[in-house]
């Protein structure tokens, strides 16, 4: 989106900042006499004007004032974010002390978890280091009389080995199956085998080999263990009193917590709003995350989940401190 004009960009930033404290809509008038505004409340109510019609703004009642909309928090996070408070140094402090004292991981994390919540008055979220999907770099095929030996070269400098049982009868088909699997490699950018190219004369042993690569990259990606703190936080917000909202959500933290944190690269600078996240549970929510890494054995993520209403500069400082204090630990 284009910039706004200074006026809108003020207005605005001031209507997330009431809304957030107060949870109610605004008018004008309020905004001039709370945030010393220097502007007549005419000159405000035209500002707000223009911002719902962008889509910054809208008005919940035909007489209420006006409360942000998704794309005005996306926005103003993008570019009327505030410098966190001091009290963001004060949380980075005992963050510190707490890495200092708790040697074995888990009760760190739920430490830290804990801090997180009562810090931001948001549910937190934090994941175990887990793998991102490794390539494959190289396949080689070895008979060991029924057996077939796979060793993967993957672009974690690591190795692994499969051990399958062979079809009877073909293996005279593993050295022309290693030779595609390698013109395959050579081909693709993403290190996927395109098994609709495969020969039919190769068809056996090439089952073999997809359904022993396919149960292993199961297994290798399989959830990393999360670590939350703070859901009855959330179910007190008033934005989930409905049960239709409220429902799925619960299901998905029971079911799948880490789903809540996406691997991949940080969106709009580490903030999903609304329908931003894949999950359609979290589509009245907002997710603050941040990365940390664990040497060779993977990222994990930090995170506050919470309604759309949130203090974003509090929430982004808390999760991208929790996150270095992390990485300094483990690395």
């Amino acid at each position: 989106m284009d910039a706004l004009p200074s006026r809108q960009q003020e207005v605005l930033k001031a209507t997330v900042h009431h809304y957030v404290d107060t949870m109610e809509p605004v008018g004008s008038r309020t905004l001039v006499q709370r945030f010393g505004l220097k502007a007549s409340a005419a000159t405000v109510r035209s500002a707000m004007g223009a911002l719902e019609q962008r889509g910054l703004l809208s008005q919940p009642h035909t007489s209420a004032g006006r409360i942000p909309s998704a794309l005005g928090y996306r926005h103003y996070v993008d570019r009327l974010l505030p410098r966190p408070s001091a009290s963001a140094q004060h949380l980075e402090q005992e963050l510190t002390l707490l890495s200092l004292r708790w040697a074995a991981l888990d009760d760190l994390l739920q430490q830290m978890a804990r801090r997180l919540t009562d810090f931001t008055g948001l549910m937190s979220l934090i994941t175990h280091p887990r793998q991102v999907k490794p390539t494959i770099e190289a396949i080689r095929l070895v008979r060991s009389d029924d057996r077939l030996l796979v060793m993967l070269v993957q672009n974690s400098s690591q190795a692994n080995h499969l051990n399958l049982r062979l079809p009877h009868g073909n293996d005279h088909q593993i050295e022309a199956m290693e030779a595609w699997t390698q013109r395959q490699l050579r081909q693709s950018e993403n290190g996927q085998l395109n098994w609709s190219q495969l020969p039919r004369e190769l068809q056996a042993c090439g089952q073999i080999l997809r359904d022993g690569l396919e149960s292993h990259q199961q297994l290798t990606t399989s959830e990393a263990p999360a670590l939350f703190h703070g859901v009855s936080r959330l179910v007190a917000e008033p934005e989930f009193s409905q049960s239709e909202r409220l429902r799925p959500l619960l299901e998905l933290i029971d079911q799948s917590p880490a789903a809540l944190t996406p691997l991949g690269p940080e969106p709009g600078g580490g903030v999903w709003i609304g329908h931003e996240h894949p999950e359609h549970a979290l589509h009245h929510c907002s997710v603050v995350q941040a990365t940390y890494r664990n040497g060779s054995d993977g990222v994990g993520q930090v995170a506050l989940v919470g309604p759309m209403r949130m203090a974003y500069a509090t929430a982004l400082a808390a999760v991208r401190n929790a996150a270095h204090q992390l990485d300094c630990l483990l690395n």
